[in-house]
């Protein structure tokens, strides 16, 4: 797939997951409607939440995944390195210029975030700032400068809320089934909505894993190639990723939820062969032999 073929598949695939989070909160609202015995209200209730949440994820997911990560803003004074770097790298992609932000953590990554190139962010942690050569600095720079040029940011600034979401629904099912019990001796609503909440439960770690694996790994390998386009230097970036996989460490503040957005598993890099299936990210080996078979 292309580079346009993948802005044009990003942008359907944003469309088409608000649409299904949309219906799946009203279809919740019905069932709250039928247990609580509330009528239209509850279905007008879940229309009203659908639509601000949709737009909550468009406009301020990126906010919340920067909060969520305890990023800081900076100026070019405060660190001229890093925001030259990135003010380069956007001059050079064609790109307006991102927000710059740095997270005070001793692990080598970074992610951008926001719903368009006009309205994007990138953090870098100070670990990468710290450990990383010039050179590859600018090749993770430029990886997450590409994730902004193909509208990958859009589709995973949305999956943050949208999975964020699933799981309040379960504990909200949870703890409206423990009131209801204490208040109705009829049971069986209550019981209908434990049931609803232990499976939300369950499934929604699933779920959210699901939508990550699907808009993850292709996305890598892409920005990747890119970020070799940009800096003309694919060893640049395969350096920096040696680095991340030796480095082996996970971020100190960091949930399931932003996870996918890093250019590597915030987590740390977990070898075993079963976890690797699972991952948000495709094997950091097969990115660096992808890097170095390049030729630019």
């Amino acid at each position: 797939m292309n580079l346009y073929n993948q802005i044009s598949s990003n942008k359907k695939k944003t469309v088409v997951l608000i649409i299904f989070f949309i219906v799946f909160i009203l279809a919740l609202g019905y069932l709250f409607s039928y247990l609580f015995e509330w009528g239209y209200s509850g279905l007008i209730l879940a229309i009203i939440i659908s639509i601000a949440m949709s737009m909550m994820s468009y406009y301020s997911g990126d906010k919340v995944a920067l909060f969520a990560s305890g990023a800081k803003q900076i100026t070019k004074e405060e660190n001229p390195y890093v925001y030259r770097m990135v003010e380069n790298l956007s001059i050079a992609s064609g790109n307006p210029m991102p927000q710059v932000y740095i997270m005070n953590d001793e692990s080598i990554n970074a992610f951008a975030c926001g719903r368009d190139p006009k309205h994007s962010s990138i953090a870098v942690t100070t670990g990468a700032i710290n450990k990383l050569e010039n050179e590859e600095l600018e090749g993770v720079i430029a990886h997450e400068m590409s994730h902004i040029k193909n509208y990958d940011i859009r589709l995973m600034t949305v999956v943050i809320i949208c999975v964020g979401i699933i799981s309040l629904m379960a504990d909200f099912f949870i703890r409206g089934s423990f009131f209801r019990g204490r208040d109705n001796d009829d049971n069986k609503s209550g019981g209908l909505l434990v049931l609803v909440g232990i499976i939300l439960a369950i499934l929604s770690p699933i779920f959210a894993n699901l939508i990550q694996l699907a808009v993850s790994r292709k996305r890598e390998y892409l920005a990747d190639a890119s970020a070799s386009l940009l800096t003309r230097y694919p060893e640049g970036l395969a350096n920096a990723l040696e680095k991340i996989k030796n480095d082996g460490i996970g971020m100190t503040k960091v949930n399931t939820a932003t996870a996918h957005l890093f250019i590597s598993s915030p987590f740390g890099i977990n070898k075993k062969s079963f976890a690797k299936l699972f991952s948000t990210h495709p094997p950091i080996e097969d990115r660096i032999k992808k890097l170095r078979e390049m030729s630019v």
